[in-house]
């Protein structure tokens, strides 16, 4: 199966990754500088190493189609590629007289810091949970409007190109770049502004000289970053143990993740955050624990099986051959199960991932936080559309447009059954 793209395409989507990698740069700065650095491509809020980086991998990996290690060394060959031909540019430019706001630590130079090969994971990572959303965008926008501003954006580039060299020649750069930049800043400070307003917020005086990033306590107690931590440690390890129980009771190992990437029990993230939330008032008085567990692990999990049955069509379980089972979705056993594992978790599990969350630095944690946030939104989201999908197929297997296309030919039965054994169609 081929997706066809057009030239106005490459240009969209390089239009879209090079703002986003202008704002991921504004951004560190401001965490790190509280100050705008010009990160953009000469007077523009765009990054074109990061669009030109998107438009090479969003042409060549699709041909090595699930070929994962072709597809990171290409990456690491297109980034090393990228990064010598910005750094020739910007040397060059920097010969220019009157040019002051190309900054040194461009680009190229970050990557110097950041090794390549993680940068390259990075980038991989992106285009598999990341970019299938903008293609969604891409698809569901009228080609009017992605032609629009792919033509908005192909225009700026040459024009902001192409009259800069003109007046850096000529011995007028001075002028053009501090009449041309101004919206560039504007759009800087807005960002800059939000992100040292929230800081603050959560850290007071977190720029002060008086202070230092060791002397905040990230995380502390139970609040959104704290829960973000607990959901994502706790499915990780839960779709560990799942695997471990599974090898144990099966002899052979069974993904137990939720998601189509990584291995991610949501059912346990989010029983872990839940139980966090309703279950500490109770610490220290482990029979009001084990009785609360006890209810509330028991409607989760049929809550869970039920949710999944009516928006999907599919079961992940089923315990209806088992004694004491709850209409199959749930079981005494297993409560008594969520009752002994809740006591285990409020008493020792949590007061020692919470110690060890909270040892995080505080403006980094914060970055790392809301970075999870996103990707963990996109990989839900690629999965909720791959199932519902998968469940349509069965019965409508026609194709009713380019997603649907696509989601067939990324995520076919044989990759759904094979990531996914034990799921059962329900409508």
């Amino acid at each position: 199966m081929e997706i066809k793209l057009f030239l106005y395409d490459i240009l969209f989507y390089m239009s879209i990754y090079s703002f986003l990698g202008w704002v991921s740069e504004v951004t560190y700065h401001s965490v790190k500088n509280k100050k705008f650095i010009n990160r953009g491509f000469l007077n523009l809020p765009f990054n074109i190493s990061y669009g030109f980086v998107a438009a090479v991998l969003i042409i060549v990996l699709p041909t090595l189609y699930k070929n994962y290690i072709l597809q990171y060394i290409v990456t690491v060959i297109t980034l090393w590629i990228v990064k010598s031909f910005t750094e020739l540019f910007i040397n060059n430019i920097g010969k220019l007289e009157a040019y002051e706001y190309i900054d040194e630590e461009s680009f190229s130079n970050s990557i110097q810091k950041i090794s390549i090969f993680i940068l390259a994971a990075v980038c991989l990572v992106i285009y598999t949970i990341v970019h299938p959303i903008l293609f969604s965008l891409n698809v569901l926008l009228s080609d009017i409007i992605v032609t629009v501003i792919a033509l908005i954006f192909g225009i700026a580039v040459m024009t902001d190109f192409c009259c800069t060299i003109y007046a850096m020649r000529t011995g007028h750069g001075q002028n053009i770049n501090s009449k041309n930049l101004t919206l560039t800043k504007k759009i800087a400070e807005k960002i800059k502004n939000s992100i040292c307003a929230r800081l603050n917020k959560a850290y007071p005086g977190i720029y002060s000289k008086k202070h230092s990033d060791k002397e905040y306590i990230f995380a502390k107690g139970i609040s959104f970053d704290k829960l973000i931590w607990v959901f994502l440690i706790s499915s990780i390890l839960g779709a560990l143990i799942e695997m471990v129980y599974c090898y144990a009771l099966d002899g052979f190992w069974m993904n137990r993740s939720s998601l189509l990437y990584g291995p991610f029990s949501v059912v346990w993230g989010a029983g872990a955050v839940l139980l966090t939330v309703t279950l500490q008032k109770f610490a220290g008085k482990d029979r009001k624990v084990f009785l609360a567990g006890f209810v509330i692990g028991g409607v989760y999990e049929y809550f869970c099986s039920v949710l999944s049955e009516l928006v999907f069509g599919t079961v992940f379980w089923d315990y209806s051959e088992m004694p004491l089972n709850i209409g199959g979705r749930t079981n005494v056993w297993y409560c008594i199960a969520w009752g002994i594992l809740s006591v285990v978790w409020i008493n020792i599990i949590y007061p020692k991932m919470s110690n060890l969350i909270e040892k995080l630095p505080a403006i980094y944690g914060k970055i790392i936080t809301w970075t999870i946030v996103l990707i963990m939104l996109c990989n839900c989201m690629l999965t909720a559309t791959a199932m519902v999908r998968y469940t349509e197929r069965q019965s409508e297997p026609k194709q009713k447009n380019t997603i649907d296309r696509f989601i067939d030919w990324q995520y076919d039965d044989e990759y759904m059954e094979h990531r996914w054994p034990n799921m059962i169609i329900t409508k």
